[in-house]
């Protein structure tokens, strides 16, 4: 865009609310430099919470005019942190405009905890065709920042991120910018070069430092985050698990018929975490000590149901987004929200209070191909369900003439719960009941 001095003004961008928890934030890579341009809703800054990892974006087009803040500057929510020159009048940015959704991660859906995952898929808004850049770090392949609007493009071409990876950039720092990956999909489309394979070694993280064959690299924020997470969490709770196996043929059946007309009216996947999250969240309506906390010697019994479910990124880290009020939602409204918040996971949309709060949680191990496990509870919480891989195995079929060997697709579940406020009766009775409904599933019901 084109500027007159004359009717120049500044606008100052502030760090805006992010959730009723969050009074600050670090500032942790600036994604411009001043005197560059930036267009309205380009992400300016990368920026951390102790709970999730985001950008904030330009409320207009202009100039950066002014870094306020440098990197590794600790914010207050509301302070103002950039100044934009840009045409208009003057002001004070404190409600930036909301980043577009990213795109469905173009990689299978998979779903683990602590170990957890969601199938995940998400309707996204296109963002307007700016010359977005993305800075090229050493880090795994697939797990550098990408703009929405790259991210986008590679959505709809069927680019994954590890084929990113290897697209020369002709930004500053070998950044890939907007006109770089539609070069290549011109090129390769009119057969002048092949489509760039996916690298066979991966690139990795900085090494510190080489003995023989040995590596040591440096955690990054969010695997040190996630590590004491899991370290306080057992010195916390004395970790019990309990194992049953259900007969998953009706959910199977009834997904299989109705995933093609959903996928058509709804442009989303049906998966099956929404109907394992709708069978945890009845289960917690009858057995409603198991959706507790513990503080000190009293237990917190929570009126919601709010269930966790975990998101692999890009980054091979897991950030758990919370369904809230579950019980309180039909299946379709659960299938919304989950794949919602699965896809903004992916694309770093989420806001603190998406990933805070959660009564209990769901990890699926069987994307994996995982038969069963032991999950590490999500503190506070005091219970998580753990889903393995549906196979089919031959199974004793008790029929009134008799007992029959038949061919069944069976899953292990399993709970693991704080005993010091569940006990093995209640953590038993709690998990058959959510096989029982698995294996009561209606097939009759449509959504």
């Amino acid at each position: 865009m084109s500027f007159n001095p004359q009717n120049m003004s500044t606008i100052e961008v502030v760090v805006p609310r992010l959730g009723e928890s969050v009074i600050e934030v670090t500032l942790t890579r600036w994604l411009r430099n001043e005197g560059e341009q930036v267009e309205g809703d380009e992400a300016l800054v990368e920026i951390a919470t102790d709970k999730v990892d985001s950008e904030i974006p330009s409320p207009v087009s202009g100039k950066l005019l002014k870094k306020v803040f440098m990197e590794g500057d600790v914010v207050p929510v509301g302070k103002v942190f950039a100044v934009i020159e840009t045409e208009g009048a003057a002001g004070r940015a404190d409600e930036p405009r909301r980043m577009p959704s990213g795109p469905e991660e173009i990689q299978p859906d998979r779903t683990s905890e602590n170990s957890m995952t969601a199938e995940s898929h998400s309707a996204n808004d296109k963002p307007e065709a700016t010359d977005n850049e993305v800075k090229t770090d050493e880090v795994p392949a697939g797990t550098r920042y990408y703009s929405p609007l790259v991210r986008n493009i590679a959505s709809q071409e069927g680019i994954s991120f590890k084929e990113l990876d290897v697209i020369p950039g002709s930004g500053k720092d070998d950044r890939l910018t907007k006109q770089d990956i539609l070069k290549y999909l011109s090129e390769r489309k009119s057969g002048n070069v092949n489509r760039i394979p996916e690298p066979e070694v991966l690139r990795e993280q900085p090494v510190l430092f080489v003995a023989g064959e040995d590596r040591i690299v440096e955690m990054d924020r969010v695997r040190q985050l996630i590590a004491g997470h899991m370290v306080r969490s057992v010195q916390t709770s004395p970790h019990v698990t309990s194992f049953v196996e259900a007969d998953m043929s009706r959910v199977v059946a009834w997904r299989d018929k109705a995933k093609d007309s959903f996928q058509k009216k709804y442009n989303e996947k049906l998966t099956f975490t929404p109907i394992f999250i709708e069978a945890i969240a009845k289960s917690v309506r009858d057995f409603p000590m198991v959706n507790v906390s513990v503080e000190g010697t009293k237990i917190l019994i929570h009126s919601k149901v709010n269930i966790g479910m975990a998101v692999a990124l890009p980054s091979g880290n897991l950030i758990v987004p919370v369904v809230r009020n579950a019980d309180s939602m039909n299946l379709l409204g659960i299938t919304k929200a989950v794949n919602d918040l699965a896809g903004r996971a992916r694309s770093s949309k989420l806001v603190p209070d998406e990933i805070s709060g959660g009564t209990i949680s769901l990890t699926n191990l069987g994307s994996f191909g995982t038969m069963a496990g032991t999950p590490i509870i999500n503190q506070p919480q005091a219970a998580i369900i753990a889903v393995g891989a549906i196979k089919k195995r031959p199974v004793v079929i008790e029929t009134p003439e008799g007992d029959l060997i038949g061919i069944k697709p069976m899953m292990i579940c399993s709970v693991t719960f704080d005993h010091r406020v569940i006990d093995g009766a209640l953590g038993g009775q709690f998990l058959s009941r959510f096989a029982q409904y698995l294996e009561q599933f209606d097939t009759n019901q449509t959504i």
